[in-house]
């Protein structure tokens, strides 16, 4: 595992490296480049090779809803959905409030 910092080189001596990604090291989201060079046995490099992998959010918000436990009849009031999040770097940006119907017991 390595842990990459933009325009800093990580050497090995295996063929495969895993990029490790941490929440205080996170990759951006969008088009990120990675690029490979090796060295031979008598110290010569090759031409250097790219790949382009996209840092992409997959993983869906959480919606947390909150609103008062007992209302009275003919009373207004309100639903919170503030403490929603997304995990996955993204923000949420859209709230979507539907109204059911009465609960089964």
């Amino acid at each position: 595992m390595a842990e990459f910092v933009l325009g800093t080189d990580v050497v090995t001596d295996t063929p495969t490296v895993e990029v490790t990604i941490t929440p205080n090291a996170p990759l951006p989201l969008g088009r990120q480049v990675f690029r490979l060079v090796v060295t031979d046995d008598a110290g010569n490099a090759s031409r250097p090779d790219e790949v382009i992998v996209i840092i992409a959010d997959q993983d869906a918000p959480t919606a947390v809803l909150r609103g008062p436990r007992i209302v009275g009849s003919g009373r207004s009031f309100e639903l919170d959905g503030s403490a929603s999040f997304d995990v996955g770097g993204g923000r949420v940006v859209r709230y979507a409030w539907t109204y059911v119907g009465p609960a089964v017991t």
